[in-house]
């Protein structure tokens, strides 16, 4: 048997996805989370086998919490739940290290697939999705950012983030005022250089400028330092 954690905002749902991975006999519901927050404080310290990650989240989104645990838990597989099925949506968690995408409106059999399939080794998509990314590739309009610029392709959290820093603030500062670890903070600083092509503060600052994200100039005395 395969322990799982769930994570979704509504115990409502919560329940009825318990249920089925409870009649399936194959899955152990280890714990439940409700945030984004503590189901990366729950990976971290129970180290499920699967994580059931619903996208929309309080505070940090699923795709976010995706990221950070599969930077401490990388052997933990996640299942991203969407009501969505947008093809920006889809490659963001794929990226961030889920294992498969599945939508809400779901059978119970497709859910139990995917998740039979990730804890094997494989990866997975929802039927609606891959017949819509195949059509889009035998288009060749596949494109994960829309038109969108790399700044507008961040989540809502990382241009927060992002802002925070180009006004100064410290890692420990910006992890109090969000109610986040330091560690996670840090993360995001370092995803949000990568993502951006950028090395230290002093560029992530010199790209919020320019996207207009933030009226000042930083800090003059810390730019490359790690906060």
């Amino acid at each position: 048997m395969h322990t799982l954690l769930l994570v979704d905002d509504h115990k409502i749902m919560r329940d009825g996805l318990r249920a089925i991975l409870k009649n399936s006999g194959e899955f152990d519901v280890v714990a439940e989370a409700e945030t984004g927050t503590d189901a990366i404080a729950l990976a971290r310290s129970l180290r499920p086998q699967l994580i059931l990650m619903d996208i929309n989240l309080p505070g940090i989104s699923g795709i976010e919490a995706t990221g950070e645990i599969m930077r401490h838990t990388p052997e933990t597989k996640i299942v991203i739940l969407s009501m969505h099925d947008d093809e920006s949506s889809v490659i963001r968690s794929i990226r961030s290290g889920a294992r498969a995408f599945v939508l809400k409106k779901a059978s119970d059999r497709d859910l139990l697939d995917a998740l039979r399939t990730v804890a094997r080794g494989g990866s997975y998509l929802s039927p609606q999705v891959s017949d819509t990314f195949l059509a889009r590739v035998q288009r060749g309009n596949l494109n994960d950012s829309q038109g969108r610029t790399p700044v507008q392709a961040l989540t809502p959290r990382e241009q927060q983030v992002m802002r925070m820093v180009a006004e100064g603030q410290t890692s420990k500062e910006i992890a109090v005022v969000l109610n986040l670890s330091l560690q996670t903070i840090r993360g995001y600083r370092k995803t949000l250089m990568k993502k951006l092509g950028v090395s230290n503060v002093a560029g992530l600052t010199q790209v919020a400028l320019a996207n207009g994200l933030s009226n000042s100039h930083g800090p003059t005395g810390r730019g490359a330092v790690a906060g």
